[in-house]
C-alpha cells in the first residue's frame, strides 16, 4: 500500500485529506509542524510527501530542502499544498525540489489526480 505524510498545521485540513486519501486506498501519516514531518519522513519512508508551506518549528520549504539532501531520502517525491500561492512563491517550492505545488483551495480529485501522476499510476 502506497504511505503519503501529511504535513499540514491545520487539524481540519489535515483531516480532511488523510481521510480523502484513506478512502481512495492510501495508508496516511501525519504530522503538524516542520521538524516532525521531516523526523516522520526519516522513519516511516513514505512515497511521497504533501507539505505546507506555513509550519510551526520548520517551514515546508526548509523540510523540503533537508529531505531532497538527505541521500537516503531524495527520491520521495514532495508535492506543496499551501495558500501561498503567487508565482515567486510557487517558484520557491519549485525550487526547493517538489515535484507540483498546489494551491489552497483545491479540490480532492485535483489532488487525487496529482498525487496519481507523481507516482506514475
Amino acid at each position: 500500500m502506497i504511505k503519503i505524510l501529511i504535513a499540514e498545521d491545520e487539524r481540519d485540513i489535515r483531516e480532511l485529506v488523510g481521510i480523502t486519501l484513506e478512502h481512495n486506498g492510501y495508508s496516511v501519516v501525519s504530522s503538524a509542524d516542520g521538524l516532525s514531518a521531516l523526523e516522520m519522513t526519516a522513519s516511516e519512508h513514505p512515497d511521497l510527501v504533501l507539505l505546507d508551506v506555513r509550519m510551526p518549528r520548520l517551514d515546508g520549504y526548509e523540510v523540503c530542502r533537508r529531505i531532497k539532501a538527505d541521500p537516503q531520502l531524495k527520491h520521495i517525491p514532495v508535492i506543496f499544498l499551501s495558500a501561498k500561492g503567487q508565482e515567486a512563491e510557487v517558484q520557491a517550492g519549485i525550487d526547493a525540489g517538489a515535484q507540483a505545488y498546489i494551491r489552497k483551495p483545491f479540490s480532492m480529485s485535483e489532488l487525487i489526480n496529482q498525487i496519481q501522476q507523481t507516482l506514475g499510476l
